[in-house]
Parts: structure tokens; sequence; C-alpha cells
């Protein structure tokens, strides 16, 4: 448990402004964003909608004694893998988390496409990529990972609705990035959602895991999803398929023991996607369930 104490907890402002889909609530302004994350005493938080870049960015995080635990970057790809300039893209990324300050580099595909209507039931026939695609986008990533050295950690993000989802497609990756500076970021609810048992794949990665999303689903939506009572991922962000973190399905004890088993003492980000509840106060919610779960442990 020495080592997760340690871990510092942040929060993804997705919960104020949801970057994938912006009519879920008003914008709000990134200054009340940074100003919430002091009052709920996160540490650190994901580059935001609406943050300013650069030097703007650092000033406005160091007066607040903010870190930018992460910047969140997703690479073009459809159903035969990578496509476009994916290349140019991360390296896009590495240098806007190198000049905002980013601690971690967070990479993942896009999502919807011919994924979207398989989210939470890929297993049931839904269209997979190819052994070659694994390939091109292992090779891509130890590349971006080796080109950030020790100035930002590299990790992969498997994400419900796109081409890595489920617990064997991120075996299947893990595979092509062991021996390379690339890490995973384990997203335990997108995992969920995929089939996937997080405190499994803990243990199973330990040696890949560098970066941690804790939140928590809804087990009616996700099993309505699943069921095709709602009509893909998008309807059930709306649905709120993801829940404070509590309220839903995840063994939060569970993950947090596994993490702690496996000697991590890196970010531990609160996210939730969209509420039911004011965004403050959905946050606030996470940050006391992560806290309280993390004091049960160490006792």
């Amino acid at each position: 448990m020495t080592r997760l104490s340690e871990a510092p907890i942040g929060c993804v402002p997705i919960i104020w402004n949801n970057a994938d889909l912006r009519d879920l609530g008003p914008e709000v302004a990134y200054e009340t964003v940074l100003d919430e994350l002091v009052r709920l005493d996160f540490a650190g938080c994901q580059f935001g909608i609406g943050f300013p870049e650069g030097e703007a960015i650092r000033s406005e995080l160091a007066r607040r004694n903010l870190r930018l635990a992460e910047r969140y970057w997703a690479l073009p790809a459809d159903g035969g893998g990578l496509v476009g300039d994916a290349e140019g893209s991360a390296r896009q990324a590495l240098a806007h988390a190198r000049s905002t300050g980013a601690e971690v580099l967070v990479l993942a595909l896009d999502g919807g496409g011919g994924r979207d209507e398989w989210a939470g039931r890929v297993d049931e026939g839904g269209p997979r990529w190819p052994d070659a695609a694994f390939d091109g986008l292992g090779a891509l990533l130890g590349t971006i990972a080796e080109e950030a050295a020790d100035d930002v950690m590299v990790a992969f993000h498997p994400h419900a609705a796109t081409w890595i989802e489920t617990a064997d497609e991120t075996d299947a990756l893990a595979a092509r990035l062991t021996g390379s500076r690339a890490r995973l970021c384990l997203d335990v609810g997108h995992f969920t959602v995929g089939g996937g048992n997080p405190v499994e794949a803990i243990g199973r990665h330990e040696q890949l895991i560098g970066h941690v999303h804790l939140k928590d689903v809804d087990g009616d939506v996700l099993r309505r999803l699943r069921a095709r009572e709602i009509g893909g991922f998008a309807p059930a962000i709306r649905e709120r398929i993801f829940t404070e973190l509590g309220n839903g399905v995840l063994d939060l004890p569970g993950v947090l023991r596994a993490l702690a088993g496996i000697g991590y003492s890196g970010w531990l980000m609160v996210e939730q996607d969209s509420s039911w509840l004011p965004p403050s106060e959905a946050a606030e919610i996470g940050g006391r369930a992560v806290r309280n779960a993390l004091l049960e442990l160490g006792s």
C-alpha cells in the first residue's frame, strides 16, 4: 500500500465539458474548471476544452499548484488499421504534451465508425482488426515513446467503440509493447464495458500499467447497451453509462488493491463522461470515493 498511498489523484475535466458530445451542457470556462479542481483537492488534470496553450496553461496551473497529468489524443484509424498521417498526428500530440508540460501522453484510436454499434458486445461477432494493424500500432507507439524518452510517458488507452476495446484486443497490443518504452493507460470503466475484468488486467499487465483512469459503470445501462436497447456507445453516454465512483459495478477496492500489489504509484485519474448531477458534485463524489477506498485499504 505504501507506494499507492503516494499516488497523486487527478480529475479529467470532461465531466464539465464533454469533448465528444458538446451539447451535454453549456461550456464551462476553463478558469472555473481549474478553480473547482483546487477546491475539490485534486492534484492535477487532463488538458481540457478551452484550456490555453503552451506557457499560458503552465502559468494557470502553477499559480493554482496544479499539475497537468496528461494530454489525451486520438489517432486516425479504420477497420484495417491506422490511416492517414497517424505518425504525424502522434508526433503532433507529443509536441503538444511537451509544450504544455503534460506528464503523460495518452494515445487512443478514433471512436465510432464500424465499432460504435458493437460497443460492449464485440465478442458477439463484431468486426475486428487484422494482426497487421496491431503490429503497426505497436511499432508506432514504441517509436513515439522512444522519442518522448524521459520527458513524457506514452501510454495507450483501450477505449469502448474503438478498434481496441476488449480484453483480448488489449492483450494483443500489450504483447507488441513488451520491451518498448510505451505503456498502457488502463481505463477501468472502458475495460469493463468491453467485457474485461480490470483487476485481472492489472495482474496480467503489471509491467505495462503506467497510467490509470478510474471510472464506474452503471450496470443497468450496460445491460441495455449489450441487449441492443441502446443503439451505440454515444447514446449510452447520453444515458449516463458512466456513473459516480462507488455507484456502479466497478470493484473499486479490488482495483486499488491490485494496483497496490504491483507497486503502482502513478496518477489515479477520476473520470466521468457525463452525469445526472452537477459536474462539480459528481467530481467530488469520485474524489471522495477514491480517498475513502485508499484509507480503507491502508487500514
